[in-house]
């Protein structure tokens, strides 16, 4: 039985079959799109419907080899119920999830950062009967944009200190802008805040350090933490795994 005989099978779910109905027509525009992942989920968290780049991030072949399967299923095991976990979240609170940094780990792809949003899907009367949402890769493609000149010095900075806290004040200093204007400019050249750059920029370390350091607490200090379970519970919150299952997981990557 495919997943559309299961989900027409059920009463509970032909609301969601008449909104894939529609979701389908954009299919060959979500397929052509190849940094971003799309996905349709039931109120299981089942794969529904997928675009082309998400089969192929998952080491999938045909999109029809995903329907049925949830995250966990596809995804590595750590990372998997990370974001099955997630889905559920989404879909029993019924809010709406916005720009979630993340970092995916594919087959065969190295580390990739993205801004994940997740939609509740619900019918006329209100109940949430799955969620649709995107994966948009963060590429280097910035540089284009005519407000880029007067942030490059600030992103360098942050590169260059990102152990130290954030002063958004002194940042738009250096940029000549208002704090407000730093802000709304970051989201529009990097669709990412200040905060998320520098967030980024220590995890971004913080996956090197774990690779060559043995202490966590000195990964942590290292990238700017002076309290290490809050490195812990941003490092989960951002990657889906805490910093010692990231490393087991490269050590099982690396002896298979």
């Amino acid at each position: 039985m495919t997943l559309s005989d299961m989900l027409s099978a059920q009463p509970e779910n032909a609301d969601l079959d008449a909104m894939l109905a529609h979701f389908r027509l954009l299919e060959p525009v979500f397929d052509a799109l190849p940094d971003v992942a799309f996905f349709v989920k039931d109120a299981n968290g089942r794969y529904a419907l997928v675009n082309r780049t998400l089969a192929m991030r998952c080491g999938y072949k045909e999109k029809r080899d995903l329907l049925g399967k949830t995250a966990e299923e596809v995804f590595p095991r750590r990372f998997g119920s990370s974001y099955f976990e997630q889905d559920m979240a989404t879909i029993s609170a019924g809010q709406q999830l916005t720009d979630q940094l993340e970092l995916h780990l594919y087959p065969g792809r190295q580390p990739g950062w993205c801004l994940t949003c997740k939609e509740p899907l619900r019918t006329a009367d209100g109940r949430v009967v799955g969620l649709a949402g995107v994966s948009r890769d963060l590429k280097a493609q910035e540089a284009s944009h005519p407000a880029y000149s007067k942030l490059a010095d600030v992103v360098q900075y942050i590169q260059d200190h990102y152990v130290q806290p954030l002063n958004l004040r002194q940042l738009a200093q250096m940029a000549g802008m208002s704090v407000a204007q730093l802000e709304r400019y970051f989201h529009k050249v990097f669709h990412l805040t200040p905060r998320q750059v520098l967030l980024k920029t220590r995890l971004d370390a913080a996956t090197a350090f774990l690779v060559t350091h043995d202490k966590v607490t000195d990964v942590a200090a290292l990238c700017g933490y002076t309290d290490h379970s809050a490195f812990t519970r941003q490092f989960k919150a951002t990657v889906g795994v805490t910093p010692t299952e990231y490393r087991l997981m490269l050590q099982e990557r690396a002896g298979s």
